[in-house]
């Protein structure tokens, strides 16, 4: 884990990834100077998970506006806002790859008065702060986790909400990860997570490497996992939190909140504020990303291990009610029900905060 899942290599002008399509097998980093292959990274899960598809988002588009050859602000704009459509366009469902592009288009247009090459350096420092503040909000949100379990806890994951899915210690890995550097002692058990097999591929991986207690289990043994008494808790991420707290997640995830909430174990969703979408109202109203039907059917095998012809259903997410949902784990604190009031009041408090460092 000593290697940044995303970075800036500002003097070769790439954005630079741990390809996490190689994992576990191989660690491959990659830099990437062109538009079309970051897109393709995003697109095909090289980087991923919702904060470092935010950093990365970021991290392009400056990129991007580095690359154009024009003094003029409104050409410069024009080409800017191209390059952040056709970033935005890579992933549907996760909101941090929308709001990472809104905050650096608004970075330029704050400064549209200042020459090209400023702003330029404006977006280059913007992208830079997305980065530096992601691995902040984990580290709270791990130190808000933490004081949700205690020592010799068993912990349910699902997906990878890790290191891998962010700048540094992950959302809903971050209390576990911490926990470890203090030396508590987790047992946790690890969905596989299909159909991508992140929680396999990924989690397994990155708690393994930090020395935590991790047995990896298929999607379907969770229910029997919790019926044996060994988990005392679920943390899962979040790639788009709806305004009512209905939670979009990695496929699978309903189900993982409805067992919990039948064996009375709490179900915590940890989530950047950046995840927070206030403009949408319910999980139904999330659209959801449907990923091609050879990753089900045969990305994960030697020979194709289903029916040629069959009918594929692969949705890469849906979302738990926020009636199954004990609290939200954010970096300014744990949110409890009513969701619709507490999450407009951690806004609130953000807001709060961001005017204090500004006067300052």
């Amino acid at each position: 884990m000593r290697y940044e899942t995303v970075a800036l290599d500002d003097e070769k002008s790439a954005l630079v990834i741990l390809d996490q399509t190689k994992l576990p097998n191989e660690v491959e980093v990659l830099s990437l100077t062109g538009r079309q292959e970051i897109w393709q990274a995003i697109y095909l899960l090289k980087v991923r998970g919702a904060p470092a598809i935010g950093v990365a988002a970021a991290i392009a588009l400056y990129l991007a506006a580095k690359g154009i050859d024009t003094d003029a602000f409104e050409s410069f704009y024009r080409q800017l806002r191209e390059a952040k459509d056709y970033y935005a366009s890579a992933r549907p469902t996760a909101v941090n790859l929308f709001w990472a592009l809104d905050r650096m288009e608004r970075v330029a247009l704050a400064h549209r008065e200042e020459p090209v090459a400023a702003i330029k350096e404006h977006l280059r420092r913007e992208a830079v702060r997305v980065k530096e503040e992601d691995i902040e909000v984990c580290r709270a949100i791990g130190e808000h986790g933490l004081r949700l379990i205690k020592d010799g806890d068993g912990i349910l994951t699902h997906c990878n909400a890790g290191q891998l899915a962010t700048a540094r210690y992950g959302t809903a890995l971050a209390p576990i990860h911490l926990g470890r550097e203090r030396g508590y002692h987790f047992k946790v058990f690890t969905d596989e997570t299909r159909p991508l097999l992140q929680g396999a591929r990924l989690s397994a991986f990155e708690l393994a490497a930090d020395g935590v207690d991790t047995t990896l289990i298929c999607d379907n043994m969770a229910s029997q996992v919790m019926k044996n008494g060994w988990v005392q808790a679920v943390f899962v991420g979040c790639d788009r939190l709806a305004a009512n707290g209905d939670a979009c997640n990695k496929i699978g995830t309903s189900g993982v909140a409805i067992l919990a909430k039948y064996y009375d174990i709490p179900f915590y969703v940890c989530a950047p504020t950046s995840t927070i979408d206030l403009h949408t109202a319910r999980g139904e109203d999330i659209p959801i990303e449907e990923r091609p039907a050879h990753e089900v059917t045969e990305m994960w095998y030697q020979k194709r291990m289903a029916p040629e012809g069959v009918n594929v259903y692969n949705p890469a997410f849906d979302f738990a009610d926020h009636e199954l949902i004990t609290g939200i784990v954010t970096e300014f604190g744990v949110v409890y029900p009513p969701y619709d009031q507490s999450l407009r009041a951690i806004f609130a408090k953000k807001a709060g905060k961001t005017a204090d460092v500004a006067k300052a």
